[in-house]
């Protein structure tokens, strides 16, 4: 089934307004610590995350955008019904979990959509298994990861200045969480603004705009970065509250 021209741009669009809902829903995870903590007012706080989820593609390359394009569902079926079904599915929970302060993870919502969306068109079968299972591993995997390095990160740094007053631990640490901020700021841009980078590469490629064999167009990642950036510069400002607030009650050194 081809794909007009007209109806190619209006998913751009749509896929550039979850780019963008990604970052102002996501923003929480890089500044609510660095916020909650008093290290950086919230303006600023944005401000400094949206320029490193900016730059980003400075620094990554575009391995997971071909892991969305390519080795989620198969290509053959997409069409602008599966992407269409995959955007609004994973902006309706987006906003759903933005509404209610729910921390839930914009990537994952996204490869949900575009699994459903493929099932709906043609069963199980048009999901590439190595892709699809890859992916669903890392919502138990990332988080336990992150929990038990967080943990000892905390017992090292604990030793590390245990002969240092808090006072001066925390005047360190606040200083510190810019570079921690960053980093994942950083981490977020290269990965999720590839989710869409993703999706847009693989209806140009549906739609006969782009050949499956040429590499991703480079103002689709300049686009989705930028999107991304400016949601991230907006806050979802629930989310920030939860994550900083109330989960635990964080010190500059367990922010960091």
């Amino acid at each position: 089934m081809s794909i007009s021209f007209e109806i190619v741009l209006f998913l751009i669009a749509v896929a550039l307004v979850f780019d963008f809902l990604n970052g102002f829903h996501d923003a929480a995870n890089s500044i609510a610590t660095i916020v909650s903590t008093g290290a950086m007012s919230p303006r600023w706080a944005v401000a400094w995350a949206a320029f490193f989820n900016f730059i980003a593609f400075r620094v990554f390359g575009a391995a997971v955008a071909a892991t969305i394009g390519k080795g989620i569902i198969d290509p053959k079926i997409v069409d602008h019904y599966v992407v269409f079904g995959a955007l609004v599915g994973a902006i309706a929970w987006n906003l759903i979990t933005w509404y209610y302060g729910i921390p839930s993870s914009s990537s994952h919502a996204l490869i949900g959509g575009l699994a459903g969306a493929a099932i709906a068109k043609g069963g199980m079968s048009k999901l590439v298994a190595s892709g699809f299972l890859k992916t669903a591993a890392a919502i138990v995997v990332s988080p336990l990861c992150g929990f038990i390095l967080a943990i000892a990160l905390v017992i090292a740094v604990s030793w590390i200045f245990k002969g240092s007053t808090p006072r001066r631990v925390d005047r360190w640490f606040k200083q510190l969480q810019f570079v921690s901020a960053a980093l994942y700021s950083l981490g977020h841009g290269g990965n999720d603004a590839q989710k869409t980078m993703g999706i847009i590469w693989m209806l140009l490629i549906a739609s006969g705009l782009s050949a499956a064999s040429e590499p991703l167009p480079f103002w689709v990642v300049l686009a989705c970065q930028a999107a991304m950036g400016l949601g991230t510069l907006f806050g979802g400002w629930r989310i920030v509250k939860t994550m900083g607030m109330r989960i635990t009650k964080l010190k500059p050194v367990s922010g960091f």
